[in-house]
């Protein structure tokens, strides 16, 4: 009876905890947001201040050239636009594209392998913009999106805004991820609208220079430069009309090793910045930022607990062994998806999202053994790309000033 009993409180606990994180949460920001008053932005027209677009690079020969002459193509001023390329330690001949680029807005920094957080310090250093914007070596950005990421900061609470990060191409092996970023996408969304959203993505990010702090070794910069946004009391706000456009990793392999890499990193930085998870001093946030940065990124513990307790609790009812049979199921069809992962019937949306689901929990499983053990990744290479980066194109574009 006392085994039984601790099943039960096992399976109830683990259940309620997946969906809380997956149906709880979201319908918890969707609520407050209609029964709070939205801060308006008080954007000016034709804000244009200094900006430095930061771009740190390792062995990025395929990408670096379209990347600069993407951001020269931007419709922000030329005369308040500067473009430091940190290169971190490049042996490819990276550091030669760059310099042969003479226009004056692009700077090269080369400096010693030490990681790319020690770039982006470094390029901060010298860097003269009022804001700074960061951005992958291997992502376009549209045309507008510096226009766009910018007008947020004519208003002095803003000191920080997140950009969007799309897939140029539709390849259905990229389906698993694309339905992870449509669901980050959707809750930065609410949490934008409920204050402050819980993160940046890396390809596109933008904070005051008043405000960047160094960034140590072990974290992702753009959490811990976001959040430091957060602990000064500014907003950090998501600008989905400022759009980086990049590849998915070549791989299942690679996405996994870079998911374990970001995730380890991720909650390394949730470490750093525990403060922020006090709810008497940063109120909502805080359950904001347990709940996607923490306890999503350890969501393979109740489910593990849950596929183990539900089948011992299957004489119990036919809840239990519905949920048995489901999770068997789930995890067979994510099973048959790994198997058949190089084959065109392994690549449907069948197999390859409950894969990449299976795939997403396993990479954070390592990752907190990592953060346990005390492993950290202080130096990073190029992963996210299918073909050669310099193939990559902007796809067909929109007006977006639809996007709200």
């Amino acid at each position: 009876m006392a085994l039984h009993n601790f099943l039960l409180i096992i399976f109830w606990i683990s259940a309620s905890v997946i969906l809380y994180c997956y149906i709880g949460f979201p319908l918890l920001l969707a609520i407050r947001s209609l029964f709070i008053p939205r801060t308006k932005i008080k954007k000016q027209p034709a804000f244009f201040p200094k900006i430095s677009v930061i771009i740190a690079a390792y062995n990025e020969v395929d990408s670096i050239t379209k990347k600069i002459e993407n951001v020269l193509e931007s419709d922000y001023p030329h005369d308040q636009l500067e473009i430091i390329v940190a290169s971190d330690g490049s042996t490819d001949g990276t550091n030669n594209l760059v310099a042969n680029f003479t226009v004056p807005q692009v700077r090269l920094l080369s400096l010693p392998r030490a990681g790319k957080n020690s770039a982006i310090n470094e390029a901060v250093k010298t860097a003269e913009g009022e804001i700074l914007i960061f951005t992958d070596a291997d992502s376009l950005l549209t045309p507008d999106s510096l226009k766009h990421i910018i007008s947020a900061f004519s208003d002095p609470h803003i000191g920080g805004v997140a950009g969007d990060y799309r897939y140029a191409s539709q390849n259905i092996k990229q389906e698993g991820e694309r339905a992870y970023w449509n669901y980050d996408r959707l809750l930065k969304r609410l949490q934008s609208i409920n204050g402050n959203v819980s993160g940046a993505a890396g390809s596109l990010y933008a904070i005051r220079r008043s405000l960047f702090k160094p960034v140590p070794k072990a974290v992702t910069d753009d959490f811990f430069s976001a959040m430091q946004v957060v602990s000064s009391r500014h907003q950090l706000v998501f600008e989905p009309r400022a759009i980086a456009y990049g590849h998915i990793a070549s791989s299942q392999h690679v996405e996994f090793r870079r998911k374990v890499r970001i995730i380890t990193r991720g909650l390394h930085g949730v470490w750093l910045m525990r403060h922020l998870l006090n709810p008497f001093s940063y109120g909502f946030f805080a359950i904001q930022l347990f709940t996607h940065k923490l306890l999503r990124r350890l969501m393979a513990i109740p489910l593990i607990l849950l596929a183990i307790s539900a089948p011992m609790l299957w004489n119990a009812g036919w809840l239990y062994q519905v949920a048995t049979i489901f999770q068997v199921v789930f995890h067979g069809i994510a099973l048959s998806g790994f198997v058949l992962q190089n084959t065109n019937i392994g690549q449907t949306k069948f197999f390859n999202m409950p894969y990449h689901f299976d795939l997403i929990y396993y990479a954070s499983l390592i990752a907190l053994f990592n953060t346990l053990r005390g492993n950290q990744y202080t130096t990073w290479g190029p992963e996210r790309i299918t073909e050669a980066s310099s193939s990559l194109d902007l796809p067909t574009l929109q007006d977006n000033s639809n996007l709200k």
